[in-house]
């Protein structure tokens, strides 16, 4: 019994696990154009969960609702810009892939650019104490001449 059991779990273990629908809803738009918007502004919109991904890539939750929000606003005749005006006003300028440069987001765009100067600035000051200290530290000529008659197997007395 115990070995059918231990089969059966093995078995559904293996067993193929569907994966969730991935990115842009399946019902299409009449419209080709609108369905080219749709499939445009979904691109241009970040998803704040997943945060590396456009809302046409992410399947999260949040992105899911996203683009049904998106959906129903273009189907409502809002234009890109509203919608896009839309989702910056409650989720701010982070939404964008391409936030505006402004005072609120120029930690988001010089961010990575002082993160690599303070990494260049540390590695600069880690070489120049490298080099203050010498290539090779001090060692007491006492210490060496010890060093020196063990290795040759005289005996220290």
């Amino acid at each position: 019994m115990m070995k059918k059991t231990a089969w059966l779990l093995l078995l559904l273990l293996a067993a193929p696990i569907p994966a969730p629908a991935q990115g842009v809803d399946p019902t299409p738009f009449d419209d080709p154009k609108m369905e080219d918007r749709y499939r445009a502004l979904l691109h241009q919109l970040r998803c704040t969960v997943c945060q590396n991904q456009s809302l046409a890539d992410s399947n999260a939750g949040l992105a899911r609702d996203l683009r049904r929000e998106v959906r129903e606003q273009l189907r409502a005749g809002v234009s890109d810009e509203g919608i896009t005006e839309y989702l910056v006003a409650r989720y701010g300028d982070f939404v964008l892939y391409r936030p505006p440069l402004s005072a609120r987001t120029l930690l988001l765009w010089t961010g990575p650019f002082l993160l690599l100067a303070l990494g260049l600035g540390a590695v600069h000051l880690a070489a120049r104490q490298s080099r203050r200290a010498g290539a090779r530290p001090a060692v007491d000529p006492a210490a060496r001449e010890r060093a020196r008659r063990l290795l040759e197997g005289e005996d220290e007395a």
